[in-house]
């Protein structure tokens, strides 16, 4: 069987791979950086929430 026929197929070069790993590594992080802030958010706006309604409390025991 002649193999002169059959061509590998054109790798690309080292340098691209590694340039497109690295723009998915920034990717991800920046997905994992952007849930981590939602979820910082989420928590601190319930804390605040939690601190408006003990300080609504507060006033209207001192108003009674």
């Amino acid at each position: 069987m002649d193999n002169s026929d059959i061509r590998p197929k054109p790798r690309e070069p080292a340098a691209r791979l590694e340039k497109a790993k690295q723009k998915s590594a920034q990717q991800e992080l920046k997905q994992r950086q952007r849930a981590e802030i939602y979820a910082l958010n989420r928590v601190m706006t319930e804390l605040e929430q939690q601190q408006f309604d003990s300080f609504c409390k507060q006033m209207q025991a001192s108003g009674e």
